[in-house]
């Protein structure tokens, strides 16, 4: 049996809205004027938002929030406010990619539905396990994912999938890109990304073209497989566009996901004119299928984007939208007059003015009828109304206009009433902040995550940190290793294990540093070093909550620390991580020097040197400008100011990682530094020569392990966010 799916539609804004619902969206998702994924849009106030939730349930729609940006410490506190009127309202759902505010939302609302965005990377049945554990109803997975992994993820968890059919495509995994934020000060993680993806790189060759820019996703012909992988919402981007694309768009995925409803796969066919319309909406970039039968390819990439073409705008009617309602009145000389009313399951009786008996000029039904059907500007309009008289009867045409009056507006408080919820005792006590520091997420949280006997907890007390460095090229592990400088070592995976074997002095840790996209053909090649792992590393270093749930599955005995891309914005989202034996987590590279204060470190590592991922990606530039070599490598890409950024092809697990096209180097901030009592200082090595490197770890030594003072080296830099932060 086919089964129905949800067509979601963005609003940025009220007219996006209407001209959703009135095209057949079943539910809609926005933002609100606070901790949106889409700062730049509309968004929605307090009041138009609540206005907005009444709208969709009216018409028997739902509405989803997004709260889907990462919380500062300070921010989080604010979140129990800003929701805790939608949640009264009856809001539907909110979309969440922090761990934190998803932990605090959980508890102080119960029952409220929370779904995991596309900005969590939720890359397969782990990590789908992983939200599905802590309370979450449906994922909107990586958009990377393939049909059949989209299917395994949602026979294997049961959670609803919502994935995107239609709109603009990131070229890197949502919620892994610094580019925006490192170059340019816009986080994407916070809303506000100035997409530096669209414009032109170089490759090499001398040609500048929009390498990174991906054609927009249109699936509409492969609705019948989509829907037959168990895909439970149909999303379609777009928050920032305008209503007429919304109107059309979401039109046409009404009207072929009812054709394929009501005639199967052999009768489904999409009119060339109406995919003409549809592409036609929105014409800059060209379109694809998306990820959904490749793995990545050219023919998804709009290398130049193309001369801007008139666009037919789509006609939206400016009548309102009513919906449909019967009724019965019945007038009884001596009587009060009664109108009941019903849409679908809800019913509302109304009483007005006592019937009179007519004396001369009795009512006639069919005028009764015609008065009563005026609803005029309501959300309501009459389908079948019966009248019904005893005898000779007359009531004032006031009167009859005001029973409907008074009828309709009790029907509608009685289809909203339907979704109001109530906060409980729990939540309602203190709100705010004070429901922060009176649960887990409680003020003497920060003392207890502050006084975990993590490893190089002595050396926290002397503040002298436990020095690492993370490792990418054999020529740079055959330095560190057996070096007295150097605590821990972090290895590459695409090192091999060979590189580990009958290696150093046992005072030196080492561990091994997980890839950052863990998809289930990944999980199923790791299946087979699992034992080998155990017995050569001292612990690992996951980039994913993927890799994290995997580990769990097979009970891994050993250290697990989180990388700086698994982001620990707030106190809690660190609490959450103590919670789940993590070890020890790497400050996020967004937070500067006060965030990171307030978020607290001791326990934690903090990546002082390095080139800093800015963008991971299932497309591979080698492949895409090349063509593919199935071997690792590296090249790089230079900007419009002639800025280089390295590229890093991972071929075993088919991704590619863009490095900033400066390391960070924190040596000159280093009292600042060491302010924070980090537990560990961390030096990534991607790039470097032997002799680079070599230069780097002295100077870190000396630095902040002797307390000396060093000379810069010549050379090029940033501070990253450690000063400037994101807004």
């Amino acid at each position: 049996m086919r089964k129905n799916v949800e067509i979601l539609a963005p609003a940025g804004s009220k007219e996006c809205l209407e001209a959703a619902v009135r095209a057949g969206a079943d539910a809609v998702y926005l933002g609100g004027d606070r901790f949106g994924a889409r700062a730049f849009a509309e968004n929605f106030g307090r009041e138009e938002l609540l206005a907005a939730i009444d709208y969709v349930h009216i018409h028997g729609k739902k509405l989803y929030l997004t709260v889907n940006t990462l919380f500062k410490e300070e921010e989080l506190s604010g979140l129990y406010d800003f929701l805790a009127p939608f949640y009264c309202r009856g809001l539907d759902a909110v979309i969440v990619q922090d761990i934190g505010a998803m932990d605090l939302i959980r508890e102080v609302f119960p029952g409220f539905p929370i779904h995991v965005s596309t900005q969590a990377a939720v890359t397969g049945a782990y990590g789908a396990a992983f939200f599905k554990e802590r309370g979450a109803e449906r994922i909107v997975p990586a958009r990377e994912l393939s049909l059949r992994e989209v299917k395994r993820m949602k026979e294997e968890t049961g959670l609803e999938i919502e994935c995107f059919v239609h709109g603009a495509l990131c070229y890197c995994y949502s919620g892994q890109c610094l580019l925006s934020s490192m170059i340019g000060g816009r986080s994407g993680n916070r809303g506000q990304c100035a997409q530096p993806c669209r414009l032109p790189f170089d490759p090499g060759d001398g040609i500048a073209r929009d390498i990174l820019s991906l054609k927009d996703l249109c699936t509409i012909g492969m609705i019948p497989e989509l829907m037959e992988a168990g895909i439970d919402s149909f999303k379609i981007e777009g928050r920032m566009k305008q209503p007429d694309y919304v109107y059309t768009v979401v039109s046409m995925y009404r009207k072929y996901v009812d054709l394929y409803l009501q005639s199967g796969r052999e009768k489904f066919r999409v009119a060339k004119a109406d995919l003409d319309i549809l592409q036609g909406s929105y014409r800059r970039r060209g379109y694809t299928t998306g990820y959904y039968h490749r793995h990545n390819g050219k023919d998804m990439v709009s290398f130049r984007r193309p001369e801007k073409e008139a666009k037919e705008a789509s006609f939206i009617s400016c009548d309102k939208m009513q919906e449909k309602i019967n009724g019965k009145l019945i007038l009884s000389a001596g009587e009060r007059a009664k109108l009941y009313i019903r849409r679908q399951d809800t019913e509302v009786l109304c009483e007005g003015e006592k019937v009179q008996q007519a004396l001369s000029h009795p009512l006639d039904t069919k005028r009764v009828e015609k008065q009563m059907r005026k609803t005029g500007n309501t959300e309501f309009v009459f389908d079948r109304l019966e009248v019904e008289t005893e005898g000779e009867v007359f009531l004032p045409v006031q009167a009859l206009n005001e029973l409907r009056r008074d009828g309709i507006e009790r029907l509608k408080d009685a289809v909203l009433g339907q979704y109001h919820r109530e906060l409980s005792a729990h939540s309602a006590c203190g709100g705010g902040k004070g429901v922060l520091n009176g649960i887990r997420a409680k003020e003497d949280c920060r003392e207890e995550c502050a006084s975990d006997s993590h490893v190089g907890k002595d050396k926290d007390r002397k503040n002298i940190p436990e020095l690492s460095v993370l490792v990418t090229q054999e020529h740079h592990l055959k330095l560190v290793l057996g070096d007295e400088r150097v605590d821990t070592v972090y290895m590459d995976a695409e090192l091999g294990f060979l590189a580990a074997k009958g290696r150093r002095d046992k005072a030196q840790k080492l561990f091994l540093a997980m890839p950052y996209i863990f998809r289930e053909d990944t999980a199923r090649r790791w299946d087979t070093f699992y034992e080998e792992m155990v017995e050569l590393f001292d612990g690992v270093l996951i980039r994913s909550l993927d890799t994290f749930q995997w580990l769990k599955a097979h009970h891994y005995p050993k250290e697990i620390r989180t990388d700086a891309n698994l982001y620990v914005f707030n106190r809690r989202s660190k609490w959450i991580l103590k919670e789940m034996k993590i070890s020890r987590f790497f400050a996020p590279a967004e937070l500067n020097c006060r965030e990171l204060s307030r978020l607290g470190l001791s326990g934690g590592g903090l990546v002082v040197y390095g080139s800093q991922p800015v963008m991971i990606s299932a497309n591979c530039i080698r492949k895409n400008t090349k063509g593919c070599k199935s071997a690792d490598g590296q090249m790089y890409l230079t900007d419009r100011y002639q800025k280089r950024f390295a590229v890093r092809n991972y071929c075993s697990d088919c991704y590619n990682v863009i490095y900033n096209c400066q390391p960070l180097v924190l040596l000159f901030r280093h009292e600042e530094v060491k302010g924070l009592h980090p537990a560990e200082l961390r030096m990534d090595l991607t790039l470097e020569t032997r002799e680079e490197a070599g230069r780097m770890i002295r100077l870190y030594g000396e630095c902040f392990k002797k307390d000396l003072t060093v000379s810069m080296p010549d050379m090029d830099y940033t501070n990253g966010h450690f000063r400037r932060g994101v807004k």
